[in-house]
């Protein structure tokens, strides 16, 4: 990944218990400066990678709690997993129900199209196995894989880990296209000596994404990459540990320079947001006690910002929301009544608070983002 992170809102259990946080308590914005020294970059990198480890145990919670269906989540836990408190759960359950849902609108338009998907930092994400097992054939008999070529983009450090989980047990490696080629390379396919996977359906590319440059040519693993298909790029707490112009970087790397303008292009993103009000200043500080320091988000702070940002990337459509709306709005009576059953979520001020500040953002150029459109006037129909 670059200086990725987990695709998860990041120890959200720190932020708990903020009601009435900043009322005279003395509580500062934390950093935003990021790291100066070369020695500051190296340890503020290995905390950035150790919060991939945050998300998984925050997703096996949702699933054993019945919130979400993932076979793969336990697998990536080291150690012993913890239940997350219940307003923990129910964020990772609307943020990966909101985000699977745009896959899943991505995927349908014309579903015979092959398509690709490149998720930056994707750590220890289990969307692509999951897409993987989880469409049922129309004669309901097996399952229909989606016609989709998936990248992951991460830490050298975050996908050896990965990869090591993934040989070793059938229930990852079925679901890639043979053949499924995994070798340590010694400077082989370009990836710096990194174990590597190279399927025919799955990628992953052991490079930080702070190194791309448009000047140079591009990792010669990206030759793996069609440039002419209708692609899904995914950021989830990812870019935000970036330096602004770094994650404007890595972003316009792909929309301006990789892929030609005609290529069907989208982009989402999953953020925090709201930094200058209590608990905004509050999430900041904890989480900067921790070492963690969120870049972008003074920048990118709103869904305004986000809107922004969309359309200098060079989208031409856009949406967001924030977690908040995702449940309100975003999941229908009956799903809500099964979630609610699950746990009690008696700390109503405290999830809203909480869910105010992440939201999903996503934008798109080219044709064949019909849903997208559908799902934008569900968010801005007030």
């Amino acid at each position: 990944m670059s200086i990725m992170a987990a695709p998860q809102i990041p120890n959200l259990n720190s932020l708990r218990n903020l009601r009435g946080a900043g009322r005279g308590r003395g509580w500062g914005t934390g950093g935003f400066s990021g790291p100066s020294s070369e020695e500051d970059k190296i340890v503020h990198d290995r905390i950035v990678q150790q919060t991939d480890q945050d998300a998984s145990v925050s997703r096996l919670s949702a699933v054993e709690v019945g919130y979400l269906n993932d076979p793969f989540a336990k697998y990536f836990v080291r150690g012993e997993g913890q239940r997350r408190y219940p307003i923990i759960n129910r964020g990772t359950y609307v943020r990966t129900q909101a985000i699977d849902n745009l896959v899943d609108q991505f995927l349908s338009h014309e579903p015979s199209q092959k398509k690709q998907i490149i998720s930056l930092g994707a750590g220890s994400d289990t969307r692509f196995f999951r897409l993987m097992s989880a469409h049922p054939r129309a004669n309901g008999i097996g399952y229909e894989r989606p016609n989709l070529m998936y990248h992951e983009i991460d830490f050298p450090a975050n996908t050896i880990e990965k990869i090591d989980s993934i040989k070793k047990l059938s229930e990852f490696v079925r679901h890639v296209e043979p053949p499924l080629r995994l070798s340590h390379s010694s400077g082989r396919g370009g990836l710096d000596n990194e174990d590597t996977i190279d399927a025919d359906n799955y990628h992953v590319h052991p490079i930080d994404l702070r190194t791309l440059d448009p000047s140079r040519p591009p990792p010669r693993s990206f030759e793996h990459i069609e440039k002419d298909l209708p692609t899904l790029i995914m950021s989830e707490c990812c870019l935000c540990y970036l330096a602004p112009a770094a994650a404007d970087a890595v972003a316009l790397y792909f929309t301006q320079h990789f892929f030609p303008s005609t290529t069907p292009l989208g982009f989402i993103l999953y953020e925090p947001m709201k930094p200058n009000d209590s608990f905004g200043k509050v999430m900041v500080s904890n989480l900067a006690i921790r070492g963690i320091v969120l870049q972008t988000l003074q920048k990118y702070g709103s869904l305004e910002a986000q809107a922004a940002r969309m359309r200098a990337y060079g989208f031409k459509g856009s949406g967001g929301a924030d977690v908040n709306e995702l449940w309100n709005k975003g999941v229908d009576e009956k799903e809500k009544e099964r979630v609610a059953g699950l746990e009690m979520v008696d700390e109503v001020e405290e999830w809203e608070l909480l869910a105010g500040h992440y939201c999903v953002a996503w934008g798109w150029r080219g044709e064949g983002w019909d849903g997208w459109q559908h799902v934008t006037r569900q968010f801005s129909d007030k």
